[in-house]
């Protein structure tokens, strides 16, 4: 069986989902350490005036001390207007508007509470659409204890993995020997970004998946699985 993971992040970018198709199982990292200024609450779209950040704001108080899985947002700022509004700035004239506008404004004027609940929300919508079935299992529901490399080490022992995707930063962590004397094959990922057609210029890479469905839509997972590994390559 093949596992990956990753911490809940918001609107992710192409990288994830390709990690994700690679796998048979995939862990929502929502019982670790969250991290300011990473992913968890942000990331970029582009706009006629170059990239900008769309990030939600969270409540700060011992937000360090806490879980990313219990990390609240904070609704007294009008971030979900904002980002609803920037969204339609930006894609109101790509080809594939019209098809996914409805989900993000329907995400938009419900209120959240959790960070994490709003993030795998949009994951499985982008999962949907790209058509990757892969099955979604909680790291806060297994009840896994250990540190970075023993932590992903003892939750393929759990769920009998017998190879773990990393990301490209992976190598900087992962006792790759411990791994392989339990019996588990590390695969670290690195992800070919694709160039597609896109509006507002020349292309620019490294932005959410956003920009990819608004501009190619159907064709999403085969531009994102373009020149990367693949499943069949891992296994054989």
């Amino acid at each position: 069986m093949i596992l990956t993971a990753h911490q809940p992040v918001y609107l992710p970018w192409l990288g994830l989902f390709h990690k994700i198709a690679l796998a048979d199982n995939f862990v929502w990292f929502d019982d670790v350490q969250y991290q300011k200024k990473d992913w968890n609450n942000r990331n970029k779209i582009k706009t006629k005036n170059g990239p900008i950040w769309l990030t939600v704001p969270v409540l700060s108080k011992k937000h360090f001390e806490k879980k990313v899985g219990r990390i609240k947002i904070n609704n007294d700022l009008p971030w979900a207007k904002k980002h609803l509004k920037s969204i339609q700035f930006s894609y109101s004239k790509s080809k594939y508007f019209d098809y996914y506008y409805e989900f993000f404004k329907n995400v938009y004027n419900k209120k959240w509470i959790f960070l994490s609940d709003l993030n795998l929300h949009i994951l499985k919508f982008f999962l949907k659409e790209l058509k990757i079935e892969v099955p979604i299992v909680k790291l806060s529901d297994l009840k896994i204890s250990g540190q970075k490399s023993d932590l992903v080490l003892n939750m393929c022992k759990q769920l009998k993995a017998k190879i773990y995707i990393f990301g490209g930063e992976g190598k900087n962590y992962a006792d790759q020997e411990k791994f392989r004397g339990s019996g588990v094959e590390p695969i670290f990922q690195e992800y070919n970004h694709p160039e597609y057609q896109q509006m507002h210029g020349d292309f620019i890479s490294h932005l959410s998946i956003i920009d990819l469905l608004f501009n190619c839509g159907p064709e999403c997972y085969d531009i994102l699985m373009h020149g990367n590994m693949t499943k069949d390559k891992i296994l054989h």
